[in-house]
């Protein structure tokens, strides 16, 4: 625990305002742009770190990390990409698609490197996600889990490309899994917990919940919701449901944090970013939450038993 605790508090300081000029060589300097807070991102930053540290890096000695977090509003990613711009940042480490494109756009000549992309993006390297493939296998593993279900809300922020592609996706898929899929437009924050109440009143009966600027730093507020009103919801990855969230199906994002070093280190050695082929993942997890089923009335059926990567209790 005091370890975690001096972790957080040296990101958060760098965080704040760079380093004051000293004497000693420059540091490798990592601009990473998040969608949340350093504190929500912990286990993240482990991984990465782990990563650097298996490559011959010391933080503090050979690179610090200057974090910023649009804290869930994704029209501060540019206004952040330029103050590391400013802070001569040598590399910038994206999560999601408006991020990676703020970074990119910046048009500083700083490689950028995604930990997390939904799609490959011009001039960028690191790590899909494969985000916008998986909207119709998360709709079918909530069928699966939930049959009763009949119309299924799925929150999308069309400013963002990537939340969009998803919905597509989902719309396309639900007619042959006889549910009415309907798109939840929200884009700020403020209008989340709103837009989710009349969805249900309007009667949808279980949700999808990508992975999204809006969604990364609301939720504690989705599982909640999901839990008062006793609706089943599928997520993107498994930090929603060791939170309570009933189920999700995705990628590792610790393990994309954790390959992210290697491409960190390339770029640090000379190669360029837009040269380097973007990294697919070959493995998605399915996780569920046996407590938050049970709260639910639900019953998880022996074959997904058998297929899940991980049962909390």
């Amino acid at each position: 625990m005091g370890s975690r605790r001096r972790f957080l508090a040296s990101a958060a300081a760098l965080a704040c305002a760079p380093l004051a000029g000293q004497e000693k060589p420059r540091l490798h300097r990592i601009g990473m742009l998040e969608a949340v807070s350093i504190g929500a991102n912990n286990a993240n930053l482990v991984e990465l770190h782990k990563g650097l540290k298996e490559l011959g890096y010391e933080e503090g000695r050979t690179y610090l990390i200057l974090y910023r977090s649009a804290e869930g509003h994704t029209e501060r990613f540019p206004a952040l990409a330029a103050e590391l711009v400013r802070q001569k940042v040598d590399v910038f480490l994206t999560r999601g698609t408006p991020a990676t494109l703020a970074a990119r756009d910046t048009e500083s000549g700083i490689p950028v490197v995604a930990s997390a992309v939904a799609d490959p993006i011009d001039g960028v390297t690191g790590l899909l996600s494969s985000v916008s493939d998986l909207g119709a296998k998360r709709m079918e593993l909530l069928k699966a889990l939930a049959p009763a279900v009949k119309r299924v809300g799925a929150l999308v922020n069309p400013d963002n490309p990537a939340s969009l592609a998803n919905w597509k996706v989902i719309a396309a898929a639900a007619p042959a899994m006889k549910v009415q899929a309907e798109m939840i437009d929200v884009r700020k924050p403020e209008a989340l917990a709103g837009s989710l109440e009349a969805a249900v009143r309007n009667g949808v009966d279980a949700f999808i919940f990508g992975i999204e600027t809006l969604t990364q730093a609301n939720q504690g507020l989705i599982i909640d919701f999901a839990a008062r009103r006793r609706i089943p919801a599928v997520y993107a990855a498994r930090h929603f449901v060791e939170a309570g969230g009933l189920l999700s199906y995705g990628v590792h994002y610790g393990n994309l944090y954790y390959r992210s070093a290697a491409f960190i280190d390339k770029v640090r050695k000379g190669a360029k970013a837009a040269e380097l082929p973007m990294e697919r993942p070959n493995k998605f997890e399915l996780v569920m939450n046996r407590k938050t089923a049970h709260a639910l009335k639900v019953v998880i059926p022996p074959d997904l038993l058998l297929r899940s990567d991980e049962i909390v209790e």
